[in-house]
């Protein structure tokens, strides 16, 4: 008789600023915390399509200090909830300290990790898609990571290699092989071909079997961990000695690449990470022909579209501030209007936004980013 699935918890993962989308996403103001598609943050949005497939009382969020008072009050969860990391080392400490808080609830809770900052728009097939793989994280006891068809060669996004079935739990598949951010040529041979797809960065396993694949797989994380695992191991204490030790490692580095317990769920409904203003940009159409929300001509504005003029210009993003933005007889730009910097750029995959923010910093205008 198959066993019923643990208790099921909603990790969301905020930790980070979003820093190719600057500069409306800045330290003090990061991307998730933006009204970047709709009425809602990325974050609410998030926890809305959370609610979907778990509890209230079993949503967690993992954020860094500079960020945690206004996650606390975008969110509502009450401050236990809020685990505040004290300083960044990626997700997979992000992601441990979670499964040893979880765990001091619910000994076999099972945790589905997801980023603060994606979009998914069908929320009923996305809730559905969680608990089969939570139904399949908890029975067979693996750690199952979702891939997303690709539509595109994207160069940006890592690639799960399918292999045979899953047992007993189809459509999973077993994990073959993890490919980080391939060169043009290699993307485009992986989206004519059925077996790979992109790592969308969501995760669903039981916070035991985390931390067994961290024991066998990510010893110098392990023995980080080791605050957690004595009394006393959620006071503040034992965190800021877990961080003080723990490496900065992607989970998929530390334990899903080396791990033979790892499994795939291919999904059918769209997706994007929203990791740049060229994402963005695809997501709401910029280039369709015809009007669309916002713009005419393959242009798209976010914000007020009264403060956008559009003339004679075709396929451009405009973020709209409270000024005035003219666009006359250009294309393929991306426009952000922000109270103290107006940034354009070419609507193109090759801006090193996140090296101009570097430059801004090292040049002592900190306060810019």
């Amino acid at each position: 008789m198959t066993s019923a699935p643990g208790p099921l918890h909603v990790v969301v993962l905020a930790g980070g600023s979003g820093e190719r989308f600057w500069p409306a996403s800045r330290r003090v103001r990061p991307k998730q915390l933006l009204q970047v598609l709709g009425d809602q943050t990325l974050l609410g949005a998030t926890l809305e399509r959370a609610r979907r497939f778990a509890r209230g009382d079993r949503i967690w969020i993992v954020c860094g200090e500079e960020h945690a008072r206004a996650i606390r009050r975008e969110s509502g969860l009450p401050a236990s909830r809020v685990l505040v990391e004290p300083r960044r080392r990626n997700t997979a400490m992000a992601a441990a300290w979670a499964a040893h808080r979880v765990r001091r609830v619910d000994e076999d809770a099972v945790l589905a990790v997801l980023p603060a900052d994606h979009h998914v728009p069908d929320l009923r097939a996305f809730a559905s898609d969680m608990k089969r793989a939570a139904r399949a994280a908890s029975q067979a006891e693996v750690l199952v990571t979702l891939g997303v068809k690709p539509t595109r060669p994207e160069t940006g996004y890592g690639y799960i290699q399918a292999g045979a079935a899953a047992p007993g739990h189809a459509p999973l598949r077993r994990v073959r092989r993890f490919v980080e951010k391939p060169d043009a040529a290699t993307a485009r041979r992986y989206c004519k071909q059925g077996s790979y797809r992109w790592n969308a960065g969501i995760f669903v396993w039981k916070a035991a079997v985390l931390l067994e694949e961290i024991e066998r797989h990510a010893p110098e994380l392990h023995r980080a961990l080791a605050p957690f695992r004595r009394p006393g191991g959620t006071r503040r204490q034992a965190v800021e000695a877990a961080y003080r030790r723990a490496p900065s490692l992607p989970v998929d580095v530390a334990v899903l690449e080396r791990s033979d317990r790892v499994w795939t769920l291919p999904v059918r409904w769209a997706w994007s990470d929203l990791g740049a203003w060229l994402s963005l940009a695809e997501e709401l159409g910029v280039g369709s022909k015809g009007p669309g929300p916002g713009g005419r001509a393959g242009n798209r504005v976010v914000g007020d579209s009264a403060h956008a003029l559009l003339e004679d210009s075709r396929d451009n993003l405009v973020w709209a501030g409270d000024r005035m933005v003219v666009l006359l007889g250009v294309e393929d730009l991306v426009v952000v209007d922000t109270e103290d910097v107006i940034f354009v750029t070419k609507l193109d995959a090759r801006s090193d936004v996140r090296g101009l923010v570097s430059k801004l910093r090292a040049g002592g205008r900190g306060e810019l980013t």
